[in-house]
């Protein structure tokens, strides 16, 4: 399926002085799969290491890191010589050998020539454990999950993405209209996980879906018990747990006491930012005034937390297909929250938007109407 982001992957290798990249993103959004995509389809060769199940490999990074010494034996192992420039060298799940995450700063300094792209699923996780890091000497990107377009570019609707941009400001005709709106209300149940879009394509079945989305999230819940600390595992499970009842209520602001019954914020704030580093939730900060900068009037206190994917909020909340298909109740069910997500995931997907907010007038319980981004633009989350 088309990513959008291998156009910056594309820019990053021609770009002259690049730095090492780490590529970001949550467990199962395509991040290996898109590295390798970009190695077949823009180098001569690839050298494709796996940290998680490599074995006896980190040793090579103990002691001194020399660059050449490792490309010298990852060579070796694959049995094929690393050449600058045409061949691309991918650490995937690099977090787990964290002295190969401090080695980029060695081949940024001393082995410019050579391409390294970087995965980590858990990374954020691993940096606040006290993994050193190669700060200045290393570029980010992000991946999230399908947006709306490359959901569209994977069911064959190029034409349609192409209409849609090339007429911004005309109003939909009526069969353009109704395509587009099925195949939101599709996107809302099966959102943008690839193995879930990949699923539909093949299957066009929403059960079938269903039993790839219900295994992602059990993965994601058996990421817990394998790196969160023991101590903070029940709360990860009570606090992921809550999301959908969270984003139920008429006024969405997250409440701590809904996790369960007498929770408080100091229980719960590193099962909150250890979320959060796992790229599994997004915290959106409500905003006092919508004035420059916006992160001035940032309300520490007062946030919403949404999915990372549509399709599995949908499944979290056990929304049935009929539920979102009916053509008379698409955006009233769930109050509204599959709408905000959907809001985000789109604004998310931007690069330029360093940071999103929402905005209620104070002492307000009514639905919120608007998000703001990073240049202080008003997005009405109505529209």
């Amino acid at each position: 399926m088309y990513r959008t982001l291998i156009e910056d992957l594309k820019q990053w290798k021609s770009r002259p002085g690049r730095l090492p990249l780490i590529l970001k993103g949550a467990r199962q959004v395509g991040k290996s799969w898109l590295l390798l995509e970009f190695g077949r389809t823009c180098f001569q060769d690839v050298v494709y290491v796996n940290f998680e199940n490599a074995g006896n490999l980190g040793q090579i990074f103990d002691g001194v890191i020399e660059p050449q010494r490792i490309i010298d034996y990852l060579g070796a192992m694959h049995g094929k010589r690393i050449e600058p420039q045409t061949t691309l060298l991918i650490f995937d799940e690099v977090q787990e050998v964290p002295r190969a995450l401090t080695s980029l700063k060695y081949f940024a300094e001393q082995a410019p020539e050579y391409a390294i792209c970087c995965a980590g699923s858990l990374l954020g996780v691993a940096l606040h454990s006290q993994t050193s890091f190669p700060v200045g000497k290393v570029e980010f990107l992000s991946l999230q999950p399908l947006s709306f377009r490359e959901f569209l570019i994977a069911n064959g609707k190029e034409a349609l993405c192409s209409f849609i941009h090339d007429t911004p400001d005309e109003k939909l005709p009526e069969p353009v209209y109704e395509t587009l709106s099925d195949l939101l209300k599709q996107y809302f149940l099966i959102g943008g996980m690839p193995q879930a879009v990949q699923t539909w394509l093949n299957t066009r079945d929403f059960s079938a879906v269903g039993s790839v989305q219900d295994n992602i999230l059990e993965t994601y819940q058996n990421d817990f018990s394998k790196h969160a600390p023991n101590s903070l595992i029940p709360r990860l499970r009570y606090l992921w747990n809550s999301i959908p009842s969270q984003l139920a209520r008429e006024n969405k602001k997250f409440v701590y006491g809904l996790i369960r019954e007498g929770a408080r914020a100091r229980e719960y704030e590193d099962a909150l930012l250890w979320l959060e580093d796992s790229g599994l939730i997004r915290r959106v900060s409500c905003v006092t005034a919508g004035h420059v900068p916006l992160k001035a009037y940032e309300n520490l206190k007062a946030f919403k937390l949404y999915h990372l994917d549509i399709g599995l909020l949908a499944r979290m909340s056990e929304l049935s297909p009929a539920s979102i298909l009916d053509k008379t109740g698409v955006f009233q069910e769930f109050k509204g929250a599959m709408t905000e997500q959907f809001v985000l995931q789109e604004l998310s997907q931007h690069r330029f938007l360093r940071s999103i907010y929402y905005w209620s007038a104070p002492g307000s319980e009514a639905e919120v109407d608007f998000l703001f981004d990073y240049n202080g633009n008003v997005i009405p989350v109505e529209a």
